[in-house]
């Protein structure tokens, strides 16, 4: 009774090994080296002692089995009679032969020294593919040990297989370097604007943190099938596809897969380095300086505008290498595509969970409506689960991108509060507060319409503004609640000059400026004539505040109490006092308020008229009613110093912001 094979299936597996080295081997040497190969395959080879001792796979006709064909196969009758012997000897003969022929050609190539490649050489190529098939079709055929001969061949020439279809795969991808990539994309993007109607890139200057602040707004990126990228070379598909093909029908589609799916998501990987949105964690974007975030959430947007056609283009790799198989195919596509969306949605997850600072802002808005803008295209890459899968996930970082602009936001108006300098800025001119702020402002209003999305809450539409008269979106009341905060730190601020008069002249110059900044932008559209026309009087207000603090007692060595009335007539010592104390006030003010800064040319004109209108007609009324007094007077000039043209010269110089020295003072009204 013969004995039962083993369970492990070790008879067969050294019957074949011996097969294989009795059919190729012509030395001891030979033999050593081919048992080192196939001992990589099967650990229970390096345990037999001597491979060339007879086996049922390599024996001859003396020592052949009494019965080429298990007990119990079917007969291939012909006319009801089953094959002759001879016929079948025959056949397993033709067989022994064609595998020995398919196996000096496969084991010819070392596995273990990628080195040399087959498909350095087209011929060399063909053939292993013809002795591949031919053991392919020797594996759909045979039975017993001269198929499992076969099985053990055609593992070792799938491995080679896998390890060729590697070295084309990365072999014939162009190389990246930055440059080609962004010339190519650059031509990409050409192509898009040649080809879209109403969609354009806009570039929005002046962030309020970074003077070089490009805020990238989305567009559709929609590519046709000459627009799509080559990943592989041309040249290269045909020879994948029938490598893929043989592997395939081997039954080794998960091998396929693994090798297929690592090669591409490394390339892909170097592609989105090189575009700058290679992978950032959560704690580094939290450690990172300003300037080069901002740089990385630039590079991003621009990376996940091309991702739709990169994902399109794999799609396309897919159907060309691996038609052989509908499955596979799907699968290949959906784990290097996936790879892809979810390689930049870690830096989008990043970017939402971390600092919620105000210089930030626009960057995140700026990431949102990318990435809402191709979530269409990408889900429509995708079917089924996957589907669902990354426009779920898709979902997720979009709405923790909506918490970081909610939450940037609030912490933008706890900052305008929280800013509390307490040094006064000289000449009392605008303050870099007000500034920063209103240009952020105008800048927030360029994503109103995103805005009003993420901020919409039900509880401030349909609400009157007290300001404009009108419904209120939530960006509009959003917009009021931060230049509220504003308005009350600036009066704040004005309260740090000790004199009053430039107090209103800082809130002059402030106040004039949110409202320049409006009337110039769509904040004018949000707010309305109403609450412009309110600001406007608020100036008019500061202006008069600003007459009464500075100019009342200058005003008041004009009037003529003290002079008149008395039982001696008009006292010379006090019309001497009064002039002496105009002259000294004026020369003060000049001083003072020379230095003083009024950056807008109307409203400095317009102080200046106003001042004007005050002094000059009260001194040239006094100076006619009181001069005559002290004509002829020993020093007379010593009292009236000035003339009324004196006065109107030296009015020119208010609020230039120039420092001037008593010298000066004399000189410029030509006084000794």
């Amino acid at each position: 009774m013969a004995a039962a094979p083993r369970a492990d299936g070790s008879e067969n597996v050294i019957a074949t090994a011996r097969h294989i080295v009795r059919s190729l081997a012509t030395t001891s040497e030979a033999a050593d080296d081919m048992m080192r190969i196939l001992s990589a395959f099967d650990r229970r080879l390096s345990t037999v002692p001597d491979l060339f001792s007879p086996s049922p796979c390599a024996a001859g006709e003396d020592d052949a089995p009494s019965s080429a064909v298990d007990d119990g196969a079917p007969f291939s009758a012909v006319d009801g009679e089953p094959p002759s012997s001879s016929s079948v000897d025959d056949e397993q003969s033709e067989a022994d032969a064609s595998l020995k022929a398919a196996e000096r050609v496969i084991f010819h190539w070392d596995p273990s020294n990628p080195d040399s490649l087959l498909w350095d050489s087209p011929d060399t190529a063909a053939e292993y593919l013809s002795a591949v098939d031919e053991v392919l079709a020797l594996t759909a055929t045979s039975r017993g040990d001269l198929l499992a001969c076969a099985e053990v061949t055609l593992q070792i020439a799938i491995t080679r297989l896998g390890d060729e279809f590697r070295h084309l795969m990365i072999q014939n991808t162009d190389v990246l370097d930055a440059e080609n990539l962004h010339d190519s994309i650059q031509r990409l993007f050409l192509s898009f604007r040649s080809s879209m109607s109403d969609a354009a890139v806009e570039d929005v200057e002046g962030s309020p943190l970074s003077e070089q602040c490009v805020v990238a707004r989305a567009t559709t990126i929609v590519l046709s099938e000459t627009q799509i990228p080559n990943l592989i070379r041309p040249e290269a598909i045909s020879d994948l596809r029938q490598i893929a093909d043989r592997m395939i029908t081997a039954g080794s589609r998960n091998d396929l897969c693994r090798v297929y799916t690592s090669v591409r998501c490394n390339i892909l990987a170097d592609c989105l380095t090189v575009l700058g949105a290679d992978t950032v964690s959560s704690k580094e974007v939290r450690r990172m300086e300003w300037k080069t975030l901002d740089k990385k959430m630039k590079n991003w947007m621009q990376a996940l505008k091309l991702v739709v056609g990169v994902i399109s283009a794999e799609r396309q790799l897919c159907e060309q290498i691996l038609a052989g198989s509908v499955d596979l195919k799907e699968e290949c596509f959906d784990e290097v595509a996936k790879f892809c969306v979810m390689h930049l949605l870690k830096f989008g997850e990043a970017i939402a969970e971390g600092q919620r600072s105000p210089e930030r802002l626009f960057g995140i808005l700026g990431m949102y409506e990318v990435l809402a803008d191709v979530l269409p295209d990408i889900g429509a890459l995708f079917l089924g689960d996957s589907k669902d899968f990354i426009c779920e996930e898709v979902e997720r970082v979009l709405s923790g991108m909506g918490d970081a602009v909610r939450g940037t936001l609030a912490e933008f108006g706890n900052a305008i509060q929280g800013e509390t300098s307490k040094k006064a800025l000289p000449g009392g001119e605008i303050h870099p507060l007000n500034r920063y702020v209103m240009n952020y402002i105008k800048l927030l209003v360029e994503y109103s319409t995103l805005l009003n999305q993420l901020l919409e809450d039900g509880s401030i539409d349909g609400r009157d503004s007290s300001e404009g008269g009108e419904s209120m979106t939530p960006v509009a009341h959003r917009v009021l609640l931060l230049m509220s905060y504003l308005e009350v730190n600036l009066e704040e601020k004005s309260k740090l000059y000790e004199d009053a008069g430039m107090q209103y002249v800082f809130l002059m110059n402030n106040v004039l400026y949110i409202v320049q900044k409006v009337k110039e932008s769509e904040l004018m559209v949000l707010l309305g004539d109403n609450w412009v026309r309110k600001r406007q009087g608020q100036i008019r207000q500061y202006s008069m505040h600003y007459l009464r603090a500075s100019w009342t007692k200058v005003l008041s060595f004009l009037k003529d109490e003290g002079l008149v009335g008395s039982s001696h007539g008009l006292s010379k010592t006090v019309l001497k006092e009064k002039f002496k104390s105009f002259n000294f006030a004026f020369e003060e003010i000049y001083k003072t308020q020379s230095a003083w800064k009024v950056p807008d040319p109307q409203l400095r004109a317009e102080l200046r008229i106003s001042i004007s209108e005050m002094i000059l007609p009260a001194y040239r009324a006094f100076l006619a009613r009181f001069g005559g007094y002290l004509e002829g007077a020993w020093h007379s000039t010593k009292y009236i110093k000035y003339t009324v043209e004196d006065l109107e010269k030296c009015l020119a110089d208010f609020f230039e912001g120039l420092p001037v020295p008593p010298s000066h003072f004399r000189r410029k009204l030509s006084l000794p």
